[in-house]
């Protein structure tokens, strides 16, 4: 079982690796190494800048076989504002890329180098990236569509609550509907430090919070979170989704029961998609709201689950439990 043995012998290094994260090798590698991502994808723009500065570069995944333009997914990581990278998410772009979506996950700036809201002014200047020029890469701009986990998942939906970001670089582009998993949506007052590093300077820090900011223009949200998270608890989820219905804006929310706050962006990805649906779930909502017009998205490949046995189980979890003490709560 060669690819069995690859897959344990990359999470048994990463394991060991674990007091060392802050070094070069990332705690997330397991999830990228190519034997445990989804075939038929290619990397078709590696470190593309769409701003000058260190950290304004983009990637972009897409299906090896392209005809017609494809949908577009704007994919955020997360990182409490303060850690992140590009390249620890190649297995969601290529899971996205797999179900016939050409990808874009961009860096942006963190904390300390920035504050709120610096981080979504990247955001809207890498969308206007998207707007000139996905085109070139298989894409359609007037399908586009926004994800993101925990603070990606803020920036998400910030970005589609407050649409001055997007004016203030002339992104035009419509957003048709946003997939936000584990994310913060109503978090003020700032308890707990890296909330309050990131946030407490805005001078209208309930303007910061997405619950104040809907209007019945949002554009459909799919709300996802696992309900045992303690980093974001799933109430913040589900206040969320309340003021949204009560605006009149279509909201699906999935509440994955048992798990915690990394899970569900890593179940995207091939190696751990059999713990629970979370992008066949995403993908549906997508294609409820335009994704393929013709009602049948291009699969560039189905690909198979990872043959795992239950010993193979044990290290995947401490690699998750590890990520999840990375994070501060952000929300009561």
């Amino acid at each position: 079982m060669p690819l069995l043995r690859s897959l344990l012998a990359a999470l048994t290094l990463a394991v060991l690796l674990l007091p060392h994260a802050a070094q070069a090798v990332s705690v997330m590698d397991p999830f990228n190494v190519p034997l445990a991502m989804d075939g038929g994808t290619a990397k078709v723009g590696d470190g593309i800048a769409y701003a000058d500065g260190a950290r304004a570069k983009l990637d972009v995944y897409a299906p090896e076989q392209r005809g017609e333009p494809a949908p577009v997914v704007f994919f955020i990581y997360g990182g409490g504002w303060s850690r992140g990278e590009r390249g620890e998410y190649e297995f969601v772009g290529r899971a996205l890329a797999s179900r016939g979506f050409v990808t874009v996950i961009a860096d942006y700036r963190l904390y300390p180098e920035v504050r709120y809201p610096d981080f979504l002014e990247d955001g809207a200047r890498a969308l206007r990236w998207v707007q000139d020029n996905i085109a070139n890469y298989g894409g359609d701009p007037n399908r586009l569509f926004l994800a993101g986990h925990s603070a990606g998942a803020y920036n998400a939906v910030m970005q589609a609550l407050d649409p001055s970001f997007r004016a203030e670089y002339g992104v035009t582009m419509p957003i048709l509907a946003v997939a936000a998993l584990s994310g913060p949506y109503d978090f003020y007052p700032f308890e707990y430090g890296e909330v309050r590093d990131v946030f407490g300077e805005a001078p209208n820090p309930q303007g910061t919070q997405p619950i104040n900011l809907i209007t019945a223009e949002a554009p459909a949200m799919y709300l996802a979170t696992g309900t045992t998270d303690p980093i974001v608890r799933v109430q913040n989820t589900e206040r969320f989704a309340e003021r949204l219905r009560a605006q009149g804006v279509w909201v699906t929310t999935q509440y994955y029961d048992g798990f915690g706050h990394m899970e569900p962006v890593l179940a995207m990805g091939a190696l751990w998609r059999w713990r629970m649906p979370v992008l066949d779930d995403m993908v549906g909502f997508f294609q409820r709201f335009g994704a393929f017009p013709s009602g049948v998205p291009y699969l560039a490949v189905a690909p198979e689950a990872p043959e795992m046995l239950p010993e193979a189980i044990a290290p995947i979890d401490q690699i998750v439990s590890e990520l999840n003490a990375m994070f501060q709560p952000i929300e009561e």
